[in-house]
């Protein structure tokens, strides 16, 4: 996937199954890098902006603390 926002984008929503913390996110998106060794390490700024941009676009929203998938206006 590589270092795109786009990419790195996606790969946080495929962690997104549930309602997640940032942190706890943020670890399950690490581990995720681990298993597959041809990705090289995110930075945690490179993580955040990432999710900015999910936020921008609405892919994401924060509910209750936690993150969640989707537009809370729909």
């Amino acid at each position: 996937m590589g270092r795109s926002l786009i990419g790195v984008g996606g790969e946080i929503l495929a962690q997104l199954g549930q309602p997640r913390e940032v942190s706890e996110l943020w670890e399950r998106f690490r581990a995720a890098r681990v298993v597959r060794e041809e990705d090289e390490p995110i930075p945690f700024d490179w993580f955040v902006l990432a999710l900015t941009f999910l936020y921008a676009v609405r892919a994401v929203h924060m509910a209750d603390g936690v993150i969640v998938t989707g537009d809370p206006g729909l």
